[in-house]
Parts: structure tokens; sequence; C-alpha cells
């Protein structure tokens, strides 16, 4: 047996014991950003199944016109600030807006994001392995630190992304980040058709989406929402009403990584005595000096930042455990 099968043997079979026996010991929840995080987007992700199924959703579901050309990539459709960081709802209503022009509705939009994310994940079950990974990989080292975080037990890892939950499966098991063993399997309940066998703990674009275009700190909010969702399922499904966590932290590259996490650390959701830290890692397109001057300075048991130096992220395995606190 090599080491990878043993380390997720070794995983499924304490998370599986968790539940048997009604007890946890997790103490700690880290939970990573995708696209910048753990992943890189190279020029052409936007012509790879995830970028290809937004304008797919749209057409499909709010155009309905079977001429409509879907070749049309979101850098062209639109500024980079309204895609770059956003959730795949968010994205979803400004193309919305962008190709429906004077005939976008608001409202109308907003009451069908489930079916156009649903049609999203259809899109993307569609595609072959090669179409999902198009314009996509794991950041060098990242596997490998995955692999060493898997080893601790008391800490339970997840996703907080503006990702579809179906795409996220679909895309941390073609690159091989699920094998790694370190997501804790987790299932929402929603069903993804073809990634039941990949399921692990998180919050999802699809989980939560204000709908709100106008208001540019829902970028943040929204996520922020999602890191809400993740705790909340970590505590009720995967800890007894007498483990506590004492620590949250996210793993991010973008602003609203940052202010997510941040806003969350003020939150009077958050859990009682549990501290918010965030790790901003420069690996995407926003330099360490930015993201420093949005996490502020730290404040006593609430909340704790750190940004790794330029050009250190996730796959920078002594440098990001440290950072962790592990």
């Amino acid at each position: 047996m090599n080491s990878l099968v043993a380390v997720i043997i070794h995983r499924s079979f304490l998370i599986t014991l968790f539940i048997v026996l009604g007890a946890s010991s997790f103490s700690t929840l880290i939970t990573f950003d995708v696209d910048g995080t753990l992943v890189s987007s190279s020029p052409g992700w936007e012509e790879g199944a995830h970028g290809k199924s937004f304008t797919h959703a749209v057409n499909s579901v709010l155009i309905k016109d079977d001429d409509f050309n879907e070749q049309a990539t979101i850098p062209q459709l639109l500024e980079k600030h309204e895609f770059h960081g956003s959730t795949d709802g968010l994205i979803l209503m400004r193309l919305a807006r962008k190709m429906l022009g004077k005939a976008f509705d608001k409202e109308d939009a907003a009451s069908k994001l489930d079916l156009m994310m649903d049609t999203m994940y259809n899109y993307v079950s569609e595609c072959s392995d090669s179409e999902v990974r198009k314009g996509i990989e794991p950041l060098p080292g990242t596997i490998d630190t995955l692999k060493i975080l898997a080893s601790y037990d008391d800490v339970a890892f997840g996703l907080v992304t503006g990702n579809v939950e179906g795409i996220a499966r679909r895309k941390m098991h073609t690159l091989g980040i699920y094998e790694a063993g370190c997501l804790t399997s987790f299932s929402s309940g929603r069903e993804w058709p073809g990634t039941e066998d990949f399921p692990f703990l998180g919050g999802f674009g699809s989980d939560f989406c204000s709908g709100d275009i106008d208001d540019p700190t829902r970028n943040y909010l929204d996520r922020g929402e999602q890191l809400a969702i993740c705790v909340q399922r970590c505590l009720s499904e995967l800890c007894t009403p007498d483990t506590q966590l004492s620590r949250v932290i996210h793993v991010g590259d973008a602003p609203a990584d940052i202010l997510a996490a941040k806003s969350y650390a003020f939150s009077p959701s958050k859990p009682n005595n549990c501290s918010v830290g965030v790790i901003g890692v420069a690996t995407g397109t926003y330099s360490v000096d930015e993201l420093r001057e949005l996490c502020g300075e730290s404040v006593e048991g609430v909340w704790y930042p750190v940004v790794l130096d330029e050009g250190m992220g996730v796959g920078d395995k002594e440098a990001f455990i440290k950072a962790c606190g592990l």
C-alpha cells in the first residue's frame, strides 16, 4: 500500500469513527479558496469547462436562443473586478445583465440562480477531464502540503469558494487535490450526480448568493456568508455539542478572501470563544502589500491575519504550516 492510499484510508476511517461514536476532536477548522490559492489559472482558463459554463447557463435559462453565440468569454464580457475574486452566483448575475441588456430583469434572474447553477454543473459534468483541467492546475507544492496536513487529526479542512459545489468537487477530483486526503469528508445533502464518491466539507457559491450586483461589498460579504455556512456545518455535523472550535482560519489570494474572513471575525454568528484568522497568499494576481493593507491589525482573541511573503503560498510547506500554527 502506498503512502497516498494509506493517508486517504486513515482519514476516511477517522471521519467514520467520529460519526459512529458521535464524537470529534476537531479544535481548528482551516478553509481554502480555490482559484489562485490551491489552483493556478493560466491563459485559456475561460475556455475550460467551468469558464464556458457561465454563458451556457445564462443562455439556456434566461435567453433561450438556440442560435445564440456562447463563444464569448467572461474576460470579453466583464471587467476584471466583476469576476475576479467573485462568486459564481454574482458572476452569473453580472453576465445576465451584460448579455440581456435592456431586457435584464434582476428579480427574475435572481429567482433562477439555482437553476442556472444546476445548468452550469450539468454542463461541466458532461465535459472530459481534459476540458475541466484546461487552463488550471494545482499550484506547485500544493498537493504535497495537503498530504502533510491530512495527518493532523484535530483539524478539519474544507473549501470556502465561490464555485458551485458540484463544480468544485469535480475540479478537486480531476486535479488530484481531493486524493491528497486532506479535505474532510462531508455531504451537504444537495445532489451533484457523478461526484458522490468525493464529497467534502465546505461553503460554496451554490449555498448562498445575495444576487446584489450593485453593491461591490457583496463580493466579500457573500463569501463571508459561505464561510459561516462551512463553520456551521463543521459544528453541527462533525462535532458534538460539547466540542468547541477554538480557531477558524481561511486561506486565500484575493481581497475578497481577506475581507470575508475579517467580516466573519466580528460577526455575531461566529461561535463563542473562537478566533478567526486569515492566511493571505500572493499566488494569484494581488500583491503582498495589497493583502496586508486589507488585513489591518490583529485583535487579541478575535482576529489574527497573516500574509506570506511574495510568491509564497500553500505549496511552501514549512512556511505555510507554521502560519497555520500547526
